[in-house]
């Protein structure tokens, strides 16, 4: 059976998540699910980047210790992907001494046997919100990050280890052009290939204990050290799946199929990562997917603008199908999107509750009233969603599917099948039965409770009226 290993970015877990860490979980989850539709072997990984500086000084504001800060808020990412119904097999914490560190310690050996770590004094300026050095070039014109507009940029002078980022410029150029490693969408491809072209510098890879806080995986054979944060989190894609600690189960897993990423991690994920692997002699991704930012009633999202969602509290409102939908069905995955919640009720109500619902509402009745038999039949993804997927346009694959249900609405109204009895309205049902149950099985990796529940529901042969599967919101 062929394998596929598809990753969520690992979440900082300093803060509580907000929708655009949802959005990721749902989207990498809806590649998860399409990829077991099509019977391959899959497994989905994420977890908690435990080992950054800003965990250390959010858990020092909150008089909380630093692991007890960190398995707590790392838990509250976990809960809330199993309440978006995503299928993640292997939640991985940056903080597991057993299996992440020695995982680590392994690739730092690797890459330092490639002749890539060596240690020089380095002084320059650090972004704590993205944990890198950044030259003046690449800041705004404020002398400030783009990612953290507002937030001073910290003066940093030590002793560090750095690796030979620079060795491995054109052989990147090469994989990325190639699409060797390919980078979705084209204009991040040519973003990246745009700043592999300006030349790369040697990066900083550890970082003093006194400035760790002594908090991290520390390097080895030097104590004085702690492995750089996007070295150690990063590696979580290996960690996770026995890179380390179980040959085996890694080699069945790696290299990863797809890693689910937003933009602003882009160079990490595009330029650092693989230069590692080929560094320490791995094999390296295989597809990049990065997907664009929300902003919440146009707004960037921001704890000191006050804007930010609790994800959580729109499950529990609207429940976990109707956001995915929401995410999925009304926002390019590629490009920024505005979310507003006034519109996510506009959504839940005019798509899911007048379109979706009461199309199975209406046929389930008219199933009871004829009292037929409805046989069932195996049932394919549709080529129009599986050409929208193989793009990751979500969007479009969806607008395929609520298509064919606007379609099955108007061939109803148009044959008037109430006005019907006995076999002659079971004759007139038969196609629209069929039609329902493709409409469901091509959603099972977008709203996959809401198609399990019409599967139950149309199995046949009898088929009975049920529950409204979206409750018009008033």
């Amino acid at each position: 059976m062929k394998k596929f290993y598809i990753t969520a970015a690992i979440p900082y877990v300093n803060a509580a998540p907000h929708i655009g860490h949802a959005l990721e979980f749902v989207q990498t989850d809806v590649i998860a699910r399409f990829h077991k539709l099509m019977g391959e072997s899959t497994l989905m990984l994420s977890g908690g980047d435990e080992n950054a500086l800003k965990n250390v000084q959010a858990a020092e504001t909150a008089g909380i210790p630093v692991q007890k800060f960190v398995d707590k808020n790392t838990e509250i990412f976990h809960k809330l992907t199993k309440e978006l119904n995503t299928e993640f097999n292997v939640w991985q914490k940056g903080s597991n001494k057993e299996k992440h560190f020695a995982s680590s310690q392994k690739l730092w050996k690797l890459c330092e046997t490639a002749g890539d770590i060596y240690k020089k004094k380095y002084e320059g300026l650090y972004c704590v919100g993205c944990e890198t050095f950044y030259s003046t070039e690449e800041l705004d014109e404020k002398g400030e990050c783009h990612e953290h507009p507002g937030k001073k940029l910290q003066k940093v002078a030590e002793e560090n280890y750095f690796f030979k980022l620079s060795k491995y410029e054109d052989q990147l150029i090469k994989l990325i052009e190639s699409d060797e490693l390919k980078i979705i969408p084209t204009t991040r491809k040519n973003e990246v290939l745009s700043f592999l072209k300006g030349g790369l510098k040697d990066i900083s890879i550890s970082r003093t204990n006194e400035r760790a806080k002594n908090w991290g995986v520390p390097v080895p054979n030097d104590p004085t050290q702690k492995i750089y944060v996007w070295f150690d989190a990063l590696n979580i894609y290996q960690s996770g799946i026995g890179f380390g600690w179980d040959e085996k189960e890694y080699k069945k897993w790696w290299p990863a199929d797809v890693h689910v990423i937003g933009k602003g991690i882009t160079r990490f994920h595009a330029i650092y990562w693989p230069a590692f692997l080929l560094s320490a002699g791995l094999e390296i991704p295989k597809t990049i997917f990065v997907h664009g930012y929300f902003t919440v009633d146009g707004q960037k999202i921001s704890k000191s603008i006050g804007n930010v969602i609790d994800p959580l509290y729109l499950i529990k409102t609207y429940g976990a199908d109707a956001l995915r939908y929401y995410f999925l069905a009304k926002f390019n995955p590629f490009t920024d999107g505005d979310f507003s919640e006034k519109k996510l009720r506009h959504v839940y109500n005019s798509d899911l509750a007048n379109g979706l619902g009461n199309l199975i509402a209406r046929v389930a009745k008219l199933c009871e009233k004829s009292e037929g038999s409805f046989e069932n039949i195996e049932i394919q993804i549709s080529t129009g969603v599986k050409k929208a997927f193989d793009n990751y346009r979500f969007d479009r694959a969806l607008e395929k599917i609520w298509t064919d249900i606007k379609k099955l609405d108007q061939k109803i109204e148009k044959a008037r099948p109430w006005e019907l009895e006995g076999s002659k309205l079971k004759e007139n049902l038969e196609n629209a039965v069929s039609t329902i149950r493709d409409i469901a099985y091509n959603l099972k990796p977008f709203l996959p409770e809401t198609a399990e529940k019409i599967e139950k529901q149309f199995a046949g042969p009898k088929i009975n009226a049920g529950k409204p599967l979206f409750p018009r919101l008033t």
